[in-house]
């Protein structure tokens, strides 16, 4: 069944796997929509795609059943509160590195009293309905990306915010803040303890834990290890890695035609 509510279906107990759309185009969105992920994200931050760009792609998707959030491209109010006003289900914040920065992201992306995002639901309005501010500060998901040393060491604080409901991990970041080549389905030692140690501390605190994965195999590990969903590569990164199999297969089958294989 169609997830309807991120929140419940996670605190629930349910998981998902998080489709990414980093091509700025309704179509490659609609396609990412419609190929069966739980939920979508539109990334403003790593992929090509602006703040109008991302609109339009959330209007295509918002018209298939799995839940869309936004990846801000950083802690900053004024897109933060632009992307909730479109109809975003939530948001991804990059770099949350301190307590100060997972309260700053609550301040822009909670209404008051908890926060001080202003009010103008533009969209959501159309979206969620005439109610939606009521109801917007309990129902809009809100991830603190946990991506370096600092905010490996400052993650307790990090989940003990009000208003924070989980975290997100990049495995690339992270590795690279510890030391080792970025890359999406990481081997070091250190970086496998430090994402099991994350998933860990997240679920302890009774908070929402996400991560990147860089393949199919990933993912599954990443569930089973308690992630409550796990993103599969990108669209372009999918795109990419379907040509080179495709023309690869391609050039292989001619040859062993033109040898008489």
């Amino acid at each position: 069944m169609p997830i309807t509510d991120l929140k419940s279906h996670f605190t629930q107990g349910g998981t998902a796997i998080n489709g990414w759309c980093a091509v700025p185009s309704p179509v490659t969105a609609e396609i990412i929509g419609r190929a069966g992920f739980d939920m979508v994200t539109v990334d403003l931050q790593h992929g090509l795609i602006d703040y109008q760009m991302a609109l339009t792609m959330c209007q295509v998707l918002q018209g298939l059943p799995a839940p869309v959030i936004a990846r801000v491209p950083w802690n900053e109010p004024g897109i933060l509160m632009k992307c909730l006003d479109a109809g975003f289900a939530g948001v991804i914040c990059p770099m949350v590195n301190t307590a100060d920065d997972a309260r700053r992201l609550v301040q822009a992306s909670r209404y008051a009293p908890m926060g001080g995002r202003s009010f103008g639901p533009t969209r959501a309005n159309l979206v969620h309905g005439a109610s939606y501010a009521k109801g917007a500060n309990a129902s809009v998901l809100v991830l603190a990306m946990i991506e370096t040393r600092e905010a490996l060491q400052n993650l307790d604080e990090i989940l003990a915010v009000e208003g924070i409901d989980g975290v997100y991990v990049g495995p690339s970041d992270l590795g690279l803040s510890l030391g080792y080549e970025p890359t999406l389905e990481p081997t070091a030692v250190e970086v496998l303890s430090a994402i099991t140690d994350i998933v860990t501390r997240t679920r302890a605190a009774n908070r929402i834990a996400g991560v990147h994965t860089g393949s199919p195999a990933m993912v599954a590990r990443m569930l089973a290890q308690g992630f409550h969903f796990a993103s599969l590569l990108t669209d372009m990164r999918i795109f990419v890695n379907a040509v080179g199999s495709q023309l690869a297969a391609a050039r292989d089958d001619g040859f062993k035609a033109v040898q008489g294989y």
